[in-house]
């Protein structure tokens, strides 16, 4: 029996996701420049933001890379949950970044700094139109693949620091409010948190093998159990190996043993023709023999 096309969403996406690296990385050099040139403690801290997204984008192109590895005798399935991990490190990357900002702008609202904001306007300005590019070339990958979504929301976190400093800097260079600071980059952390939490709670469901929520586990019972010769279906699995790789096993009862072949053929082309499921692992068994078998 033909092997189901099994590659990486993400793969597909990973001249995309080197293109956004290396623009993020390259804004990152000069937002610390611009910082230490103008003495400005702002676009520093800045950079220090920027500097785990560009670990987070690397994270993601790493994990990619690994995924890509053939299977071993030691790792069957290949690598392909290095891409869930790294998806799940972003969430958390993400989640800490957010609660920081939280925790950063109680303070400075307590006691807001003045901030050069003719310089943090010009730097951010430059980081807007890097972080929309890398948005626009990510925003495709980012609905086929946990591991791109990660990368596209480390993009979009950028985008909302940038467009919220151009913001506070407008506010602050034309009233001298520096309230509009702590202001401003408290509501880019509640925006970004909800966010990133769905991103972890998928990452998560998928590391403990959840069942897909685009797979419809009484219809792939229903399809089989219409196939003529199919008695019924049990011990249905259903699970994600990475982001586009869906995974199944089961057992089919049959009335025919002479009708093995035929029928082995007819459920594996009615779940893959059918279902988001690209990798299927089917026992046809004989009427009674699920009385014999052994269960955890």
């Amino acid at each position: 029996m033909r092997q189901a096309n099994t590659n990486s969403a993400a793969s597909a996406n990973k001249r995309n996701l080197t293109i956004v690296f290396g623009l993020t990385a390259t804004y990152l050099v000069a937002e610390v420049v611009g910082g230490l040139l103008t003495g400005s403690l702002a676009l520093l801290a800045d950079a220090g933001h920027m500097f785990t997204d560009v670990a987070g984008l690397g994270l993601a192109l790493m994990a990619i890379k690994f995924a890509e590895r053939p299977a071993t005798p030691a790792r069957t399935y290949g690598y392909y949950r290095v891409e869930i991990l790294a998806a799940f490190i972003n969430a958390v990357v993400l989640i800490g970044i957010s609660i920081y900002i939280l925790f950063e702008a109680y303070e400075r609202f307590q006691n807001p700094p003045e901030v050069e904001s003719k310089t943090m306007l010009a730097v951010a300005a430059l980081g807007l139109l890097v972080n929309i590019a890398g948005m626009v070339i990510l925003r495709k990958g980012s609905q086929e693949s946990l591991n791109m979504k990660g990368a596209y929301f480390e993009v979009l976190s950028d985008m909302l620091t940038s467009v919220g400093v151009i913001i506070a800097g407008v506010i602050m260079l034309t009233t001298g409010w520096y309230y509009a600071d702590p202001l401003i980059s408290a509501g880019i952390g509640l925006f970004i948190l909800p966010r990133t939490w769905v991103l972890l709670r998928e990452a998560v469901g998928i590391l403990l093998e959840g069942t897909p929520s685009d797979v419809n586990l009484p219809a792939v019972r229903e399809a089989v159990a219409r196939l003529p010769g199919v008695c019924e279906m049990h011990d249905l699995h259903v699970w994600t190996l990475t982001s586009g790789v869906n995974a199944m096993s089961a057992h089919v009862v049959i009335i025919d043993d002479s009708l093995h072949d035929i029928l082995l053929s007819a459920v594996h082309d009615t779940i893959t023709s059918n279902f988001r499921i690209t990798h299927v692992t089917v026992q046809l068994e004989r009427e009674g023999w699920k009385d014999c078998e052994a269960h955890l």
